[in-house]
C-alpha cells in the first residue's frame, strides 16, 4: 500500500473525529445557553436545555444529528444525574416514606397503564399495541424531577423523598409490563416463569444494594479511599456507578436505577461531603447533553397532521391525568400541598417513554403515527411540568413564589 492511501483512511478518521467533536460542542453550549437564559427568567433551567436540543437538532436547524455517541453522552448524563441523586438522599430518609412511596408507585402505574390500554383498544388498536401504549403511559422519567427539586433545593424533604422511592417501585413493575408488551408483541408469546425470574433478581438487586451495600460503607467509610490507584475516592466512586449501572440494564432495570443506589451506598460514607464536591464537575457537563438529547427527539414535521396533533393531545392529556391523580391518591397521607408536588413530580416520562415507543416500533406493533404521538406526549410532560413543579414546591414547600 503506498503512503498516500494509507493517508486516506486516516484522514477520514480525522474527519469524523472533527465532527463528532463539533457535534459535542454545539450541543454542550446550546444547552447551557439554554440554561443560562432560563435561569435569568426564573424558569426551570432543564426546559431551555430541553428546547436547546430541539432548537439544534434536525426539526428546526439540523445542525446536529442525534447518533449512537450523541446517545452515550446522554445516558451517562443521567447516570450521573441520579448518582448525584443519591448522593443527596439518606436510606434512612427513603424508609421513612417507604408506606407512602408504594402506594404512590402502585397507584401511579396501574392507573394510566389501564387507561391507556382502554384509550388505545377503543380507537381500534390491537391488543399487543394497547399494552404499549398502556406501558409508554406507565413509565416516570425521575431524571427530570430530580433535576428539578435539586435546583429548588427540596431534593431531600418528604415530598422529594417519597417521589424518588415511587420510581424505583414503579420502574420494576414498567420492567415488568413492558416485558409483557414485548412478549405479546412476538408469535410465541412471553414466558411466565422468565417473567417471575425477571422480578425477583430485580427486586433482590434493589435490597442487596439498598440495604447491604448501605451498611458495609456505613460501617467502612474509608473503604473506598483503599484503592492506591486513586488518590481520592472519587474514582472508586465512579466505578461503583457505573458498575451498578451496567448491573440494573443487564437485569432489566434502568441504569440510573443502579446509578442511584450507587449514590445511596456512598452517601452513608462520613467522606461523602468531599466526594460530592469531586463529583459536581462530571454533573455540570453530562446531564445537559440528556436534556438536549430528548429535545433533539422531537420530529416537529410530523405533528403536521391535525389528526395526529389531536391524537397527541389527548395522549398527553391522559397521561398526565391518570399519573397524577395516582400518584397524588397514593401521597394523600403527606397533605394536600405535598401530594400535589408529588403527583406532579410523577408525570414527566421523558426518555423512559421514547424507549417504550422504540421498542414498541421495534416489535412491529407500533407504527409510525403511534410512534411520533408516544415521543411527543414524552416530551411534552417533560416541557409541561417543570414550571409547574417549581411553582407548587414555592408555594406549598418552599415558601411563597418568585415575583
Amino acid at each position: 500500500m503506498l503512503p498516500g492511501d494509507m493517508a486516506l483512511p486516516a484522514a477520514a478518521a480525522g474527519g469524523e473525529i472533527a465532527a463528532l467533536l463539533t457535534d459535542l460542542f454545539v450541543v454542550l453550549l446550546a444547552a447551557k445557553l439554554g440554561d443560562e437564559l432560563f435561569k435569568r427568567i426564573h424558569q426551570p433551567a432543564i426546559v431551555g436545555e430541553i428546547l436547546a436540543g430541539v432548537l439544534v437538532g434536525p426539526s428546526l436547524l439540523g445542525l446536529v444529528e442525534p447518533g449512537e455517541v450523541l446517545e452515550v453522552f446522554a445516558e451517562l448524563g443521567v447516570v450521573f444525574l441520579l448518582f448525584w441523586v443519591g448522593l443527596e438522599t439518606r436510606l434512612s430518609e427513603m424508609r421513612e416514606v417507604g408506606g407512602t412511596a408504594l402506594g404512590v408507585g402502585i397507584l401511579g402505574v396501574v392507573l394510566p397503564f389501564v387507561a391507556g390500554v382502554g384509550f388505545a383498544l377503543a380507537i381500534g388498536e390491537g391488543t399487543a399495541t394497547a399494552v404499549f401504549v398502556g406501558v409508554a403511559l406507565v413509565a416516570t422519567s425521575v431524571g427530570i424531577t430530580s433535576a428539578v427539586l435539586i435546583e429548588l433545593g427540596v431534593l431531600s424533604g418528604r415530598a422529594g423523598r417519597t417521589i424518588l422511592a415511587a420510581a424505583v417501585i414503579d420502574d420494576i413493575l414498567a420492567m415488568l409490563l413492558l416485558a409483557v408488551a414485548v412478549g405479546l408483541g412476538e408469535e410465541a408469546g412471553f414466558d411466565v416463569v422468565g417473567l417471575v425470574a425477571t422480578l425477583s433478581l430485580a427486586v433482590g438487586f434493589v435490597l442487596f444494594f439498598a440495604l447491604g451495600g448501605t451498611q458495609l460503607l456505613q460501617r467502612q467509610p474509608r473503604l473506598l479511599h483503599t484503592p492506591r490507584f486513586s488518590e481520592s475516592p472519587l474514582l472508586p466512586a465512579v466505578i461503583l456507578c457505573l458498575g451498578l449501572a451496567a448491573f440494573a440494564a443487564h437485569i432489566g432495570l434502568a441504569a440510573i436505577i443502579g446509578a442511584f443506589l450507587a449514590g445511596l451506598m456512598v452517601a452513608e460514607t462520613k467522606e461523602q461531603h468531599p466526594i460530592e464536591d469531586e463529583i459536581a464537575p462530571l454533573y455540570a457537563f453530562f446531564p445537559p447533553f440528556f436534556f438536549a438529547f430528548i429535545g433533539m427527539e422531537v420530529e416537529l414535521g410530523e405533528l403536521a397532521d391535525l389528526e395526529t396533533l389531536a391524537f397527541l393531545t389527548a395522549l398527553t392529556a391522559l397521561a398526565g391525568a391518570t399519573k397524577y391523580a395516582g400518584a397524588r391518591l397514593g401521597a394523600r397521607s403527606l397533605g394536600t400541598d405535598e401530594a400535589h408536588v408529588v403527583g406532579l413530580g410523577m408525570v414527566p416520562r421523558g426518555e423512559v417513554g421514547i424507549i417504550v415507543a422504540g421498542l414498541g416500533t421495534a416489535a412491529g406493533v407500533v407504527g409510525q403515527q403511534l410512534f411520533v404521538v408516544i415521543v411527543g406526549m414524552s416530551v411534552l410532560t417533560t416541557l409541561l411540568i417543570p414550571p409547574l413543579l417549581r411553582r407548587a414546591v414555592q408555594r406549598g414547600v418552599g415558601g411563597p413564589p418568585e415575583p
